[in-house]
């Protein structure tokens, strides 16, 4: 998958000159407002929520804190943020966190988050390393989002996640329901844990071990795998072509039945095509069944495509995380939201960069007479206005359908923050 030209055509050089733009007439200010505001349903929701800002040259600033979308707004207009990440909800603002009392400046709540990076799977791929990705590994996060996503809805029973792609390669989820951000440190830990299966550093050859009988919900999970398995990792990845890649593999089977290893190097020697030699794998796990270790090839397909979490960010409450339409500063491409509907067709390499949508912005409109009436129109009410142009730059760029996507996703919260209100105003009136 080649990266697209809007990709080749960003230079980060540009970059300072394009984030003002960026921030004036792209930025979804007001759809990003109603998201962190949570409906209002609590007080000082908003107003007590860190966002950190990097700015040019690796300038850090923490603890920023605004009290309305238009001061956000101003800040940001202001300051340019490379990089925007959001933190926690504290018990005091955080612009003032040194005027309060030691001790007393808490990290209360805040979304429960996932952080997936390719640079985990880099033991288990061969088409690229390090920050490279490709068509090919990006199968991974496919399988990640498909497996986490069902696990944190079904045997959680959360209902509004928000997906993420980074801007380069990886993703990150937002478990926004109320009960996931009231979660303490040690039920994200518990929650971390259930989810996570591969474990080990560098030094860990065989990093999933399976155990009976097999909990349901890693069922759930090689039900995921098995769709994807044989494309991606015997055809794209060739895990049992090249010898260094079988001996790899066969490092994971039981160390206890090591005359496994042999019969299979036999069978391998006469058969060449990576399905039937993934056939003689299962042959031989199943004629293990009831012994030590006769799950190995279900611990190999895990171990080669199941989800890998950062399990710290998910872990503490005031962990920062890099917020939703952040611009990033290595590939230009803007941290857009992911529409589940299309995750299969999802392509990271045509997400728009900010070069290619301020560029949309330049180029002549359709419809510029009826425009200028809406123009006159406009000036009656001017903060209306702005906001209202603001709304029309976006859809005139690339943008657009992922700032759809975000206002469903709002629409979604916003039912049960009616109920909330209602439900509060009601108790007001028994007084």
């Amino acid at each position: 998958m080649p990266s697209s030209s809007s990709a080749s055509d960003y230079d980060p050089a540009c970059l300072p000159d394009l984030l003002p733009l960026y921030y004036r007439r792209l930025f979804p200010f007001s759809q990003y407002f109603r998201w962190l505001n949570y409906g209002g349903v609590q007080k000082n929701y908003f107003l007590n929520r860190e966002f950190s800002f990097t700015l040019k040259d690796d300038i850090y600033v923490r603890y920023q804190s605004f009290s309305t979308q238009n001061e956000l707004e101003k800040e940001m207009q202001k300051m340019n943020p490379y990089k925007i990440d959001i933190g926690a909800i504290y018990s005091h603002r955080p612009n003032q966190h040194n005027t309060v009392k030691s001790g007393t400046f808490q990290a209360l709540e805040k979304e429960l988050v996932f952080d997936i990076d390719m640079t985990d799977y880099d033991d288990v791929r061969s088409c690229c390393s390090a920050a490279d990705i490709c068509s090919k590994c990006w199968t991974l996060m496919t399988i990640a989002i498909r497996i986490l996503d069902r696990a944190l809805r079904e045997d959680f029973g959360f209902q509004h996640l928000l997906w993420v792609y980074s801007g380069r390669r990886g993703v990150h989820c937002w478990v926004c329901d109320e009960a996931a951000r009231k979660l303490s440190v040690a039920a994200r830990s518990a929650v971390a844990e259930y989810l996570s299966l591969v474990k080990g550093g560098d030094e860990t050859v065989k990093k999933v071990v399976l155990t009976d009988p097999i909990h349901p919900f890693i069922r759930e999970s090689l039900t995921v795998v098995e769709q994807y398995f044989p494309q991606y990792a015997l055809q794209e990845q060739d895990i049992l072509g090249r010898k260094e890649s079988v001996d790899k593999v066969l490092a994971l089977t039981p160390e206890d039945i090591l005359f496994t290893i042999k019969e299979l190097q036999q069978d391998f020697q006469n058969e060449k095509k990576p399905e039937n030699r993934w056939e003689l794998i299962k042959d031989q796990a199943s004629r293990k069944q009831g012994k030590k270790g006769h799950h190995f090839e279900k611990e190999i397909m895990l171990q080669y495509c199941y989800p890998r979490l950062d399990v710290n960010v998910s872990k503490g409450v005031n962990h920062l995380l890099k917020s939703p339409f952040s611009v990033h500063p290595k590939t230009g491409r803007i941290s857009v939201p992911m529409d589940l509907k299309e995750l299969d067709t999802f392509d990271p390499f045509t997400v728009p960069t900010i070069s290619l949508i301020c560029e949309e912005l330049d180029r002549p409109r359709t419809g510029e007479e009826e425009e200028k009436v809406e123009d006159i129109k406009e000036k009656e009410n001017e903060k209306d206005a702005a906001e209202r142009r603001k709304i029309r730059d976006y859809k005139r760029t690339s943008l657009a359908k992922y700032v759809k996507h975000f206002d469903q996703f709002l629409d979604e919260m916003a039912r049960l923050w009616k109920g909330e209100l209602l439900r509060k105003s009601d108790l007001q009136k028994e007084f």
